[in-house]
């Protein structure tokens, strides 16, 4: 299971569907089934057993990492009737634009499954059950902590129907994200914005409201090397770019025309016309959208937190101070200290001159207080 989680890991953060690792065992020396009625496996059970073949999910319209396995054990010749297939995720039981794979292992003979995750998509669970219908030997749970931490977001959002959304803010140690002036190129440096670019082009989409698109011009594309170098490179995955707001775009900005693929070769635009937050979760989950990365100024970052659906915040704070200017954040209804949502610090790093904190909502921990965004941000 080891090796398959780390199998699994090589596939693609971003897209609809998990990262998943399998490896095909040899068969047992002597099927559990064949032990009389209540005798011990004993050390035949236990001992190792020799890899026949195994694969991983590389991305949507690809081969799920079950067949990936299967299809590197026909290619090496072996014959794996009677084998185990260890499995991140519980084998998926649909056919979409690939065949299920509870047939494909009972098709070439497997005839023991253990899997760590049960898969909790509506459309595909179920595939356990089905193969132990079947006269397959399933378990499920083994290492089911470093599964779910392999699947991630995608995990949340499939879960609970709504994509798993990180709110970046990059600000300085005094909480300001623009000089009085407006002035905010840069506040973090160059490894703090190679760094976010590494987290674009891991996640599905990009959401930033109207009013950033005016003032700023963004291109929002997912860049590497020296992002504010002469010449940055595009990375291979370029998220949708969403701009949230009722305002029509001016001609002249980079994210116009909308609904188009422009020209600067980063993903494709979206426009929601809408104030409500909850609306766009909803609309870029109905297009399969499972992580989001909410890059708006202080008006949409507020309006996501006051909404309850933040999932992780990048802090990115530079050691720059200047004591007056916009705050990251902007009122959240907050009163007294004792009503302050209060998060979860996953992960502290340097980066440069800057820290990045990364810290993760608790259940509970951020109450709806409205459902638009700020009236600036139309």
């Amino acid at each position: 299971m080891v090796r398959a989680l780390e199998l699994g890991a090589r596939g693609p953060a971003h897209g609809p569907n998990p990262r998943v690792g399998c490896v095909l065992l040899a068969p047992r020396p002597r099927p559990l089934d064949s032990l009389p009625d209540g005798a011990a496996p004993g050390p035949v059970d236990a001992s190792p057993r020799a890899v026949l073949a195994e694969g991983f999910h590389r991305g949507a319209g690809t081969a799920h990492a079950e067949a990936a396995a299967l299809a590197d054990a026909r290619g090496r010749g072996v014959d794996v009737r009677g084998a185990t297939a260890v499995v991140t995720l519980e084998p998926c039981d649909h056919t979409g634009r690939t065949g299920p794979c509870t047939q494909a292992l009972l098709d070439a003979g497997v005839t023991e499954v253990v899997y760590a995750v049960a898969d909790p998509d509506p459309v595909a669970r179920g595939g356990g059950e089905r193969l132990r219908r079947a006269g397959v030997r399933v378990a499920a749970g083994l290492r089911e902590a470093e599964g779910e931490a392999l699947l991630g977001p995608w995990l949340v959002a499939v879960r609970r129907g709504s994509p798993y959304v990180t709110l970046k803010l990059a600000s300085t140690l005094d909480g300001r994200v623009a000089a009085p002036d407006g002035t905010s190129q840069w506040i973090t440096g160059p490894a703090a914005r190679e760094h976010a670019h590494r987290v674009r082009a891991q996640v599905d989409a990009i959401v930033v409201g109207t009013g950033t698109v005016v003032a700023d011009d963004p291109s929002l594309t997912a860049r590497t090397g020296d992002v504010a170098g002469p010449g940055p490179g595009l990375a291979e995955h370029q998220p949708v770019r969403v701009v949230v707001g009722l305002r029509d775009l001016p001609p002249h900005v980079r994210l116009a025309p909308a609904g188009a693929w422009t020209s600067d070769g980063g993903g494709p635009v979206l426009h929601l016309r809408t104030r409500d937050v909850h609306a766009v979760l909803a609309d870029l989950a109905a297009r399969e959208v499972r992580h989001v990365l909410v890059e708006g100024g202080p008006d949409l970052a507020t309006a996501f937190l006051a909404a309850g659906v933040v999932d992780e915040v990048h802090a990115y704070l530079a050691p720059v101070l200047l004591g007056a200017g916009r705050g990251a954040v902007g009122d959240l209804g907050v009163t007294t200290l004792a009503d302050a949502p209060r998060l979860v610090t996953h992960d502290v790093r340097r980066l440069g001159e800057d820290v990045l904190v990364v810290a993760r909502t608790a259940p509970g921990s951020l109450r709806p207080t409205h459902r638009t965004t700020p009236e600036q941000e139309k």
